[in-house]
């Protein structure tokens, strides 16, 4: 028997940054976004930086015009964000850690030792009728500080299983899986909705989307990089069939 359909969140953030190297509008993530859910995206993600390296505010506007899928608005918790958070008003909004001089997100947000912080982020981004995720690394810990800030979803960082398994460290790969397959089971166990994320593969895909407990996977910059070589259509087409397909035979 196979698993309920998964939801495909497509990051369009490295179109952005691939216009901003060399400045002016394209290429246009706007046009991104709607050529994404014309591909079968379910979702549009977007993570505007303290330091815009890549998407910036107008953005945020131009594709609420071009789709009418959900957006998926990845955020740190500082005041700033929450101001245009709640003056955006996405679909939902993803808590992530944020340090100026990483290149991307590495691993995920320690809600367990920032709970004071991001207690009042969260009320405020709930209380705005967002609905609040947190990406976060696949521990217990984390897990029971997301149910004590009664924030709806968390998003388990697949970073780290993605480079073992390319580093061809197999044992080490599986433990992590299992780590993740922990994670989501005890999440949704406690009423947590589940999502994965961060540089999974046509390859490595098929291993978390077959986790029964799973609801979604955003996935941005290796679907970007495989546009520039097979289109932006292809590419999307390609990681739904990856996931239907592992949904499908994960009985």
């Amino acid at each position: 028997m196979s698993l309920p359909r998964a939801r495909l969140g497509v990051n369009i953030d490295h179109v952005a940054t691939v216009r901003n190297a060399r400045g002016g509008a394209h290429p246009d993530p706007a046009r991104a976004a709607a050529l994404a859910a014309q591909a079968g995206a379910d979702g549009i993600t977007m993570h505007l930086r303290e330091d815009r390296r890549h998407i910036r505010e107008p953005d945020l506007a131009a594709v609420r015009a071009v789709t009418s899928l959900p957006i998926n608005f990845e955020m740190a918790a500082t005041e700033a964000m929450l101001e245009i958070a709640l003056s955006f008003r996405p679909h939902a909004a993803c808590l992530v850690p944020e340090k100026r001089e990483e290149r991307t997100t590495e691993g995920g947000l320690d809600a367990a030792s920032l709970q004071s912080k991001l207690l009042p982020i969260v009320s405020a981004l709930s209380r705005g009728g967002m609905r609040v995720s947190l990406f976060i690394e696949p521990a217990i810990e984390q897990i029971e500080a997301a149910l004590a800030l009664q924030a709806p979803v968390v998003e388990l960082h697949t970073g780290r299983y993605v480079e073992l398994v390319l580093a061809g460290e197999g044992d080490q790969a599986a433990f992590e899986l299992s780590r993740l397959a922990e994670a989501s089971r005890e999440g949704a166990r406690r009423g947590l909705e589940i999502h994965v994320g961060h540089g999974l593969t046509f390859d490595t895909v098929g291993a978390l989307a077959r986790l029964p407990e799973v609801r979604e996977l955003n996935i941005g910059h290796f679907i970007m990089g495989e546009a520039m070589f097979i289109g932006l259509d292809p590419a999307i087409r390609r990681m739904r069939l990856e996931i239907d397909r592992a949904r499908g035979e994960a009985a």
